[in-house]
């Protein structure tokens, strides 16, 4: 077993204060950790709101399998906009940021880094790939550990009133089970090893357990949101659209899991699943496994992060967790960044290797009509993300031992 005691005494540095970013900062902090919040302009006006004077309240249902809870008010050691102040003397550093938000943030955390660290990122979206051909460009030689994870601990949102982003955070899950991998894998020991240093992981290192992943592309297939997230607000689009209008319905009430999901996403879901798995299995790497049933019902195989594999929400049942989750508006991040991230890179990885993936192909182009946009031309690429020209010995290399 790796020996990563040493991060028991140092600061956790949380890069991005949305809605993960202070979840993961007030459990961290609730769990007796220094914690250091960093988030950058213009957002950071908003999400660091009363963060410094008041602290981060995390609060709600947290529901999960083991019933691990932990509630109160957070006070951080550091609030800051500048990330070499936040991560200088840290020895874990948790990036939660929307995947657009990685580059910003690796352009300016590479000169800070300090032998020893290890970044953790949620949810990985590409980014520890990202990360490493970013520091390779900067000819940073850090002896650091860096991976990611298939998504959040939590299901979460920020409170915001009138406008208002409050230094609140419900968290209606709390995982117990996670899928990590390092990039490269010959780092794995020591990046899960770490985990058990982070207090936002202790529902899942004390209770459900890590899901070890097999390599960063594992980890990019495992990401529940594109699968989940995409069919189910392109396909539920009327619903969502109309939710607010005729039905007479509180628009904010609005949930794809609780009033979009039905038996025909379900299928469509599965079979884009499916399209995982061939690419998975086309690069030699490993996806997480789910069974066709887990994929029929209101929580989908989302369920089982927090509740196991055997958690079954009948579509004729409501499921009231998931209330104002939404999305409320076409434009939101489960199409304008799962689309051009993860649907994309799958479409790209399906050409360079021989797979087809027609419903994969299909929510771009549903999502090119809805937004008006070209994902296809502005999403992710191979080379963006330091894999491109690669075949499938190289790349395998390269995912494994960084070489």
């Amino acid at each position: 077993m790796a020996d990563m005691l040493y991060l028991k005494e140092k600061p956790v540095a949380v890069l991005g204060a949305g809605a993960v970013g202070k979840a993961q900062a007030a459990d961290c902090a609730l769990a007796g950790a220094r914690v250091r919040l960093c988030d950058l302009p213009p957002f950071s006006q908003k999400s660091l709101f009363g963060v410094r004077e008041s602290g981060i309240v995390f609060y709600g249902d947290q529901l999960n399998l083991y019933g691990f809870e932990r509630s109160g008010t957070a006070a951080m050691e550091m609030v800051t906009e500048d990330v070499a102040e936040a991560v200088k003397g840290a020895g874990l550093v948790v990036v939660a940021t929307p995947a657009f938000g990685h580059q910003v943030f690796f352009e300016k955390l590479i000169p800070c880094l300090e032998d020893g660290m290890v970044v953790h990122i949620y949810p990985d979206n590409f980014g520890s790939l990202l990360l490493r051909k970013m520091m390779r460009e900067a000819g940073c030689d850090k002896k650091i550990i860096v991976g990611g994870w298939s998504s959040a601990p939590y299901g979460c949102r920020v409170d915001i009133k009138g406008g208002v982003v409050l230094p609140r955070i419900r968290v209606y899950y709390r995982a117990i089970t996670l899928r990590g991998a390092a990039m490269p894998m010959a780092d794995q020991e020591q990046f899960l090893e770490s985990a058990k240093y982070l207090g936002s992981m202790d529902a899942i290192t004390s209770c459900g357990g890590l899901d070890p992943g097999d390599t960063a592309l594992d980890i990019g297939f495992s990401n529940v949101n594109p699968v989940l997230h995409c069919p189910g607000t392109i396909l539920g689009v009327g619903v969502m659209e109309n939710w607010g209008v005729i039905y007479g319905n509180d628009k904010y009430d609005y949930s794809i899991y609780s009033h979009a999901y039905c038996p025909s996403i379900a299928r469509v879901q599965y079979s884009f699943y499916l399209e995982q798995c061939k690419l998975a299995e086309a690069l030699a790497v490993g996806i997480q496994q789910f069974e066709k049933k887990q994929f029929f019902h209101r929580e989908s195989i989302l369920g089982a992060e927090y509740m196991g594999p055997d958690y079954v929400i009948p579509f004729e049942e409501q499921d009231y967790i998931q209330y104002g989750t939404g999305p409320h508006d076409i434009n939101n991040r489960y199409i304008t960044e799962d689309i051009p991230v993860g649907c994309h890179v799958y479409h790209q990885l399906g050409e360079v290797f021989g797979v087809k993936t027609p419903v994969i192909d299909s929510m771009i182009n549903l999502a090119n009509a809805m937004m008006d946009k070209d994902y296809y031309s502005s999403g992710y690429t191979l080379e963006y993300l330091g894999i491109g020209g690669m075949d499938r010995d190289m790349l395998n290399r390269y995912l494994r031992d960084g070489a």
